[in-house]
C-alpha cells in the first residue's frame, strides 16, 4: 500500500507540474510495457516484505567433562569386572569396540561409570540437566542473551527419555521461560530428529513472525544399556555416547548481520512404508525378556535406499543446470548400455558442484563408509564426520552439529559456503539440512573442539590397539 500511494503522489506532481507527457500519445505497447514494470516492481517489494528466512544465529555443542572419558580399554575391563556378559557375548563387544572408529576421548554418563551401574530415574534427569543445561547456558553466553523470556518457541528433541513433566518444562523451569512460549517435545525419532526440529522450527516460524527459536538436540543413555546376548542389541552399546548440542534460530531481518548461517532447503524422507527399513533400527525385548535397541544387518542397506530417494528431492533444488544435464546424459546412456558387472561405481551427480562441506551422521564407522562410497566422496569431505565419531562417539541426533563445529574450528568455512547435513534414524528417515554462511567465523570463540582441534585430523585404525 505505501508503494501505491507513493505512486500516486509522484504522478499527482508531475500531472500539476505538466511534466507528464500525454498519455495518449504513448502507444499500446509503451503503455503495456509500462504496467509490466510496475507489477513487477510491486510483487518484488511484496516478495521482499513477506518472505520469511530463517537464521541460525548460533549453535554450542556439549562437552563432556574428562572424567567421564570412556577409553576402550576401560570400557572392556568394565565390562569384564561387571561380568554383564558371557564369553562369546563379550568377545563380539570387544571385536566391535575396537572395529568401531570410536577413540579414548569419547564419555559415558556418569551412573554407567559405576560397577555395577543400577541407572535410576533421578540418574536419568541429572544427565538431562549435564546436558542440556550446560549447552543452553553456554549458547546463551555465545550469543549475549541476558533475558531468556525472548525465546518464543523452544524444541527439545530425545528420543529414549520421555519423562513427566517434559524435557521442555524441564528447560522453561531452569531458566524461566516466559509463559505463553510454544514448546514441543520429541521423543522416538532417531538420530535423525536433530533435523525433524529444524523442519518443524522453519514451519513455525513461517507463522511466528519476529520469533526466535531455541532447539536442544541429545539422547540420553543412562537407562538405554543393553546386558543381554542377542549381538543386534549390543551394537548400541558399542556404538552411542554421551552429546548434545542447543541451536538457536530466528527469522527475525535485524537477525541476519549477526547470524552465521541461512537455512537454504530442508528435505525429510521416511521410508516407515517399508517393513525392512522399519526394521532397521528398533526397541524392543530379546528372547529373554531384556529389553535393548535392536540395529539390523541391512541398516546400512536401508540407509542407501533412503538417501538415494532423499537426493532424488534435493539435486533438482541445488545442482547447477550443467550438472543436472550431465547426470541425465549419463542415466540415460546406462539405461541404453547398462555397465558391466564389473563396474561397481554407482551413478550420482556430483553434489561437490553444489556443497563446500559435508556433515554426515556418525552414525558408525560402516555408515560414513557407505555414504562416502554413494556420494563419491573424498577422505577430505568426511573428515568432520570420522573426527566427530573418532572423539565424541555417536552422539545421536546431535552428530551433525558436532561436525559443522569441527568445520568452524578449523577456519575452512566462508562466507558463501554451502554445508550439507546429512542424518539417519529410526523409522527409517534420511533427512538434508543445506545451510548457507552468510557472516565470517570467528575461530578464537571457545568451542567444543577449541581445546585440541590442532591435534586432528588423526589417521584412525582399521582395528584399535588397546
Amino acid at each position: 500500500m505505501e508503494l501505491f500511494y507513493l505512486l500516486r503522489t509522484i504522478t499527482a506532481e508531475a500531472v500539476e507540474k505538466n511534466l507528464l507527457p500525454d498519455l495518449f500519445s504513448f502507444s499500446k505497447l509503451h503503455i503495456l510495457t509500462a504496467i509490466a514494470f510496475v507489477l513487477i516492481l510491486t510483487m518484488h517489494f511484496y516478495y521482499l516484505s513477506t518472505s520469511n528466512k530463517v537464521y541460525l544465529i548460533d549453535f554450542s555443542c556439549y562437552q563432556p567433562p574428562s572424567r567421564l572419558r570412556a577409553p576402550i580399554c576401560s570400557n572392556i575391563e568394565h565390562f569384564e569386572q561387571g561380568k554383564y556378559f558371557d564369553k562369546e557375548s563379550m568377545d563380539f563387544v570387544t571385536k566391535v569396540l575396537l572395529r568401531s572408529g570410536i577413540g579414548n576421548s569419547s564419555c559415558f554418563p556418569r551412573v554407567m561409570c559405576n560397577i555395577p551401574p543400577k541407572p535410576s530415574l533421578e540418574d536419568s534427569l541429572q544427565e538431562v540437566e549435564d546436558i542440556a543445561f550446560t549447552a543452553v547456558e553456554d549458547l546463551f553466553h555465545k550469543t549475549n542473551i541476558r533475558n531468556p523470556k525472548i525465546i518464543d518457541i523452544l524444541i527439545v528433541n530425545c528420543s529414549m527419555f520421555s519423562p513427566t513433566p517434559s524435557i521442555s518444562s524441564m528447560i522453561i523451569n531452569k531458566f524461566q521461560l516466559r509463559s505463553n512460549i510454544s514448546s514441543y517435545t520429541l521423543s522416538g525419532m532417531g538420530c535423525s530428529a536433530g533435523l525433524v526440529s529444524i523442519s518443524l522450527a522453519k514451519d513455525l516460524l513461517k507463522v511466528h513472525k519476529n520469533s526466535l527459536v531455541l532447539i536442544l538436540s541429545f539422547e540420553i543413555l543412562t537407562n538405554s544399556a543393553y546386558f543381554g546376548r542377542k549381538k543386534s542389541m549390543l551394537l548400541s552399546n558399542t556404538l552411542f555416547r554421551m552429546g548434545g548440542a542447543a541451536i538457536l534460530l530466528s527469522n527475525k531481518r535485524q537477525d541476519r548481520k549477526c547470524a552465521k548461517y541461512s537455512l537454504q532447503h530442508i528435505i525429510r524422507t521416511t521410508m516407515a512404508s517399508d517393513d525392512q527399513a522399519y526394521r532397521a533400527v528398533h526397541l524392543e525385548p530379546d528372547e529373554d525378556g531384556i529389553v535393548g535397541v535392536s540395529l539390523s544387518k541391512d541398516i546400512t542397506k536401508v540407509a542407501v535406499k533412503a538417501l538415494t530417494t532423499n537426493i532424488t528431492t534435493l539435486g533438482p533444488l541445488v545442482l547447477p543446470y550443467s550438472e543436472q544435464l550431465r547426470y541425465g546424459l549419463t542415466y540415460i546412456r546406462h539405461k541404453i548400455w547398462p555397465p558391466a558387472k564389473s563396474d561397481n561405481s554407482l551413478l550420482v551427480p556430483n553434489f561437490k558442484k553444489a556443497f563446500q562441506h559435508f556433515c554426515l551422521h556418525a552414525g558408525g564407522r560402516s555408515v560414513i563408509n557407505v555414504v562416502q562410497k554413494s556420494l563419491s566422496l573424498t577422505d577430505e569431505d568426511t573428515e568432520a564426520s570420522r573426527m566427530t565419531l573418532y572423539r565424541y562417539g555417536n552422539t545421536s541426533a546431535s552428530s551433525i552439529w558436532y561436525e559443522l563445529c569441527y568445520i568452524e574450528a578449523k577456519g575452512r568455512m566462508k562466507v558463501g559456503d554451502t554445508v550439507w547435513q546429512i542424518a539417519f534414524g529410526s523409522g527409517f528417515k534420511c533427512n538434508s539440512a543445506v545451510w548457507k554462511c552468510i557472516s565470517k567465523i570467528d575461530t578464537t570463540v571457545k568451542n567444543a573442539w577449541s581445546d585440541r582441534i590442532d591435534r586432528y585430523p588423526v589417521q584412525v585404525p582399521e582395528v584399535a590397539d588397546y
